[in-house]
């Protein structure tokens, strides 16, 4: 009996089959032969795949449905390497699953890494299948490939052999990640963004380095990985949960999470996979056009952007096809007529056969959740939302320089021109110094560094300040008119204040460029080429993610609950925290501890705990008198269909649990990293400052916004019925008063929203 009813998936693209799966299935059973995995030996007796398990299994008619257009060559290989995942993926897990022999399990993943050398360069000689399999394939494809797409490639084989150590930890302590560190972590882990790379062999066309890294083309591969990830735990949760014992699932995930039946659970995470296809689908026919259109992309540019997403979508049907009919997985009534639900077609069945598994009839799964997307009306009178108790373990300290920094803080601002009226608003100013001085920016910086020196914590407040106010500025310059393309334009000018070369900088033109200007001066000045570029990265990242949050306004889309928390780390200023504490002591660490899992997972734990901190506190300001969208709160009461009361207890227990995995992480994954990297004491001791430093800005921010009053709806009515900018006055509710909530569609500002980060 299966552990519960499969949901009714999400899929607009019917799956094909590739003409040469015949003769995939007698190449990859041959080589699968050849390098010895139908002979290799469990620990404890028998052999991991027998010939007969591995044709259940079918892989050659996984491959022959994800990449329905490539010629045999191209099949042959690339079910070769599927072939290879998953025997290593089997082989590990049986290695090392029992016996618990992380040591073991670390020596097998080093030596493995090992066979993917660069050309020419010596491997050694395999001693079991999985090294047997990979130094084959690697000889086979690397040769034909580019730098760039060996280098991607290498990384995500990397990850996804490296990253098993996560799940045989966690088995080990018996530990079940949260929602977010799970999703993150299985992209590591699972097979997806490899997957991706091979698409770019079945379709002959590789992505230009010059798009690989931008945006949309990382969305696309992030929305790729978990909406496979997520397809496959769904398909793979009685195989490894209730057989084998494992805990990495995401079903299992959300059962514990929520606290709900595993039904409930797999549905949940069906909504969470519709969620992703769909932003898939909005960056591929949206973002997309649009990159390619900026950076003037060639013709054969073009055709290999657009092979590659075509090739993702068709990975995406092949997938789900093969999901249904393979006998690895649970997936009874997975091939059986539609389930969608009534609809003027209900009942009247529909296509049957090879391809036709993913064709609904009816009304398609996830256009509900889709509609609901773009149905939130703006300023709704939601009244104050309590925050809910918060587990927070660290005290607070204040340094002793905060009255000083006070006093300096406005006049800073005074001089940057924050409080003057600017021309292209009509003359209005987005701050005056009564306001200001309500949010007593110099408090939450010496509460984050109550150690720093008098300078420092000018310095840290200067940023608070500017990042703040450059927020608060795009919204109100270019939100009300949805003038984005000068949103844009604006963006761009702000990497000239902004010289590597620590050169001349044009005229500011606005308080955001002059305060910028300064601060680049004073802060990257003394930084070498490598410290600059890194630091300007990381604040035009952040710049940048403001205008991805006007065209959601723009759009009046409530953003996919991936999307918001991890484009809210950039809004938030969060990337650019974790840049600024590594330029304080850029030496102390080698640069590959940062690129580690367990670093990111430290730090967008704390980065994930401060930004829905402010969510938490700033809920009415920004849903009811700023008209916004982008809150945690209002991404799941929009998500989960539930009112904001408990959206805002599933936003503090998400707060909890990454609490609790930043205190997992600093006192069992730390003390292990220092080890494997063999750190020295200055580098363990640097290691150690970063982790208190991240505690204090935690806990500094969520008692700054405790005591600051610019949350309290007190302060919100006084603030819209004085008409400060952004805000407006609180809206009649009931019978025919809808009407003035749609009028206020083209008033939007979404002025005061809050960054909080520091150097």
């Amino acid at each position: 009996m299966q552990a519960f009813t499969l949901p009714d998936f999400y899929l607009v693209h019917p799956a094909r089959l590739n003409p040469h799966l015949e003769a995939a299935r007698a190449h990859s059973a041959a080589w699968a032969d050849r390098m010895g995995m139908l002979d290799a030996p469990k620990p404890g007796g028998g052999v991991v795949w027998t010939a007969d398990a591995l044709a259940k299994m079918d892989y050659a008619l996984l491959c022959a449905y994800t990449h329905p257009d490539c010629d045999g060559p191209a099949l042959d290989l690339i079910t070769d390497w599927y072939v290879w995942v998953f025997f290593f993926d089997d082989h590990f897990l049986e290695q090392f699953k029992y016996s618990r022999d992380l040591p073991g399990a670390r020596a097998y993943l080093r030596r493995l890494g090992t066979f993917m050398a660069e050309p020419g360069q010596p491997s050694p000689t395999p001693d079991h299948p999985a090294e047997a399999g990979l130094a084959d394939l690697w000889a086979r494809t690397a040769p034909a490939r580019s730098a760039g797409w060996r280098r991607r490639f290498t990384i995500s084989t990397h990850n996804l052999m490296v990253e098993s150590l996560w799940e045989l930890d966690n088995i080990d302590l018996g530990r079940i990640a949260n929602p977010i560190e799970y999703i993150q972590v299985r992209r590591r882990v699972g097979g997806a963004p490899w997957s991706a790379n091979l698409v770019e062999i079945a379709v002959g066309a590789e992505l230009p380095d010059r798009f690989a890294a931008t945006r949309p083309m990382r969305v696309l591969s992030d929305t790729f990985a978990d909406a496979v990830h997520l397809r496959n735990d769904l398909f793979s949760y009685q195989r490894e949960v209730e057989e084998e014992g494992e805990n990495s699932n995401a079903v299992l995930v959300f059962e514990r999470f929520f606290d709900t039946s595993t039904q409930r659970a797999a549905e949940l995470v069906n909504d969470v996979l519709t969620s992703r296809m769909q932003q898939f689908e909005d960056t591929a026919l949206g973002e997309v056009p649009a990159l390619l259109a900026e950076h003037a992309a060639t013709p054969d540019e073009q055709l290999a952007v657009g092979g590659y997403v075509k090739g993702l979508q068709d990975w995406q049907s092949g997938g789900q096809e093969w999901h249904a009919r393979s006998s690895r997985y649970m997936n009874d009534g997975a091939l059986d007529g539609p389930t969608a639900g009534p609809g003027p077609l209900a009942g009247l069945g529909g296509p049957s056969g090879l391809g036709t598994s993913g064709l609904r009839l009816g009304p398609l799964p996830g256009l509900r959740r889709r509609n609901r997307q773009y149905a939130h009306r703006p300023y709704l009178p939601v009244g104050h939302l309590t925050p809910p108790g918060l587990y927070m373990p660290y005290s607070v300290r204040t340094s002793p320089h905060l009255v000083r920094t006070r006093r300096y803080a406005v006049g800073w601002a005074r001089r940057m021109g924050m409080f003057d009226g600017l021309p292209g608003l009509a003359g209005t100013a987005v701050w005056d110094e009564h306001r200001f001085l309500g949010f007593d920016f110099a408090h939450c910086a010496a509460m984050i560094h109550a150690d720093a020196e008098a300078e420092q914590l000018e310095l840290s407040t200067d940023w608070l300040a500017w990042g703040t106010y450059g927020d608060d500025y795009f919204p109100l310059a270019f939100g009300t008119t949805r003038n984005l393309p000068a949103a844009k334009l604006c963006n761009e000018r702000l990497s000239a204040f902004m010289p590597l070369d620590a050169g001349p900088t044009p005229e500011p033109a606005n308080p955001v460029e002059r305060g910028l200007a300064d601060l680049w001066r004073r802060t990257a000045g003394p930084l070498d080429d490598r410290g600059r570029r890194e630091f300007r990265t990381a604040i035009e990242d952040m710049t940048s993610s403001w205008l991805w949050e006007l065209d959601n306004q723009a759009r009046n889309r409530v953003p996919d609950p991936i999307d918001y928390v991890e484009m809210r780390r950039r809004t938030f200023g969060s990337d650019l925290t974790a840049s600024l504490a590594r330029l304080a002591n850029p030496d102390a660490l080698p640069p590959e501890i940062y690129r580690t899992r367990v670093m990111h997972e430290l730090d967008t734990a704390a980065q994930d705990y401060a930004a829905f901190t402010n969510d938490l506190f700033s809920y009415q300001k920004e849903i009811e008198f700023e008209g916004e969208v982008h809150n945690i709160v209002l991404v799941l009461e929009n998500f989960l269909g539930v009112d904001r009361w408990a959206a805002r207890d599933f936003v503090a227990a998400l707060m909890e649990s990454r609490l609790r995995q930043f205190e997992h992480i600093a006192e069992h994954d730390l003390p292990t990293l220092t080890e494997d990297f063999e750190l020295d004491e200055p580098a363990r001791r640097a290691l150690a400052g970063h982790v208190e430093l991240l505690r204090n800005w935690m806990s500094g921010i969520l008692e700054w916004h405790r005591r600051c009053a610019r949350y309290t709806e007190a302060e919100l009515r006084r603030r819209a019925a004085e008409g400060v900018a952004g805000f407006v006055p609180p809206t009649p509710s009931g019978l025919g008063t809808s009407a003035a909530l749609l009028g206020r569609d083209g008033a939007h500002s979404g002025a005061d929203r809050d960054v909080v980060f520091v150097p």
